[in-house]
């Protein structure tokens, strides 16, 4: 072969392989700074948010506890206010990214920097995106579980949640079906201006702690479609790994059944335990 034949050929084999390469990482590059974040790369569980969540029901008991159980979970810099816990039954049938799911935990009010506010102590749920989504962006502390929430079948006059981790039953709360409206704005209000805290807590590849937060999560775009109270009752079991029960239920406060339309917002960090 003339020897100018090869030098062409060798150095567009070169070129072809430059302009392979350069793709190659190109597109490396262009997967990494997308807005989708999570794993796997190729195929992550969830989207980035806002996530929007329509006709999202809930059912929360509010209930006095003991107040030394609740001084060793609540964690600093956030302070007990009163010896209170909020059960949480809620479910989720239309959720944009994230499906269709039910989910069960408690809420604690708490005291930041002088403001009142939620600290969000446990969450249940059955639903992997879900999970994955909350504890990766916010720092949900969410758990696999199998909660419920429906009108009982057979009397069809109480609303029931429950909750079960594996087989076992760990959680069951009633209420009168919509005995008695609520005002609808106090909910609203309630879910636009409370602030809500999570503890956001991601290990680093060698085990030792990465990322060690305090997150406010904030909601927007709250719409309630109605809300309800009636007579209200919780019972709580014990579990080694669904420990709801380690905040017992001395006398249950009030129930509160509504439905609301909602976007969970991106986070901020409020304050970081590494620094």
């Amino acid at each position: 072969m003339d020897p100018v034949i090869q030098v062409f050929l060798a150095g567009s084999l070169i070129l072809i392989l430059l302009l392979i390469t350069t793709t190659t990482v190109a597109s490396v590059e262009q997967k990494s700074d997308n807005k989708t974040l999570g794993m796997p790369i190729n195929s992550p569980a969830y989207p980035a948010p806002p996530n929007r969540f329509n006709n999202r029901e809930y059912f929360i008991i509010t209930y006095e506890t003991d107040p030394a159980a609740l001084e060793k979970v609540v964690p600093y810099p956030l302070k007990v206010t009163e010896p209170i816990v909020k059960y949480e039954f809620i479910r989720m049938p239309d959720s944009s990214g994230l499906g269709d799911y039910t989910e069960s935990g408690q809420v604690i009010p708490v005291e930041f920097n002088g403001t009142r506010g939620l600290f969000v102590l446990s969450m249940f749920l059955d639903n992997e995106p879900a999970i994955l989504a909350g504890r990766e962006i916010w720092g949900f502390p969410k758990k696999y579980g199998l909660p419920s929430l429906k009108v009982d079948p057979v009397s069809r006059d109480t609303l029931v949640g429950r909750l079960y981790y594996g087989e076992l039953e760990v959680a069951r709360g009633t209420m009168g079906y919509k005995w008695q409206a609520l005002p609808t704005d106090d909910i609203k209000k309630y879910l636009e201006d409370t602030p809500n805290y999570l503890i956001k807590v991601i290990p680093d590849v060698d085990g030792s702690p990465k990322i060690h937060q305090l997150v406010r999560y904030h909601l927007g775009n709250v719409t309630v479609h109605g809300a309800w109270t009636g007579p209200t009752e919780l019972e709580l079991f014990r579990h080694a790994l669904a420990p709801v029960a380690d905040l017992p239920v001395k006398k249950v406060v009030s129930g509160v059944h509504f439905i609301s339309d909602l976007t969970l917002l991106p986070g901020t960090v409020e304050y970081d335990y590494q620094t």
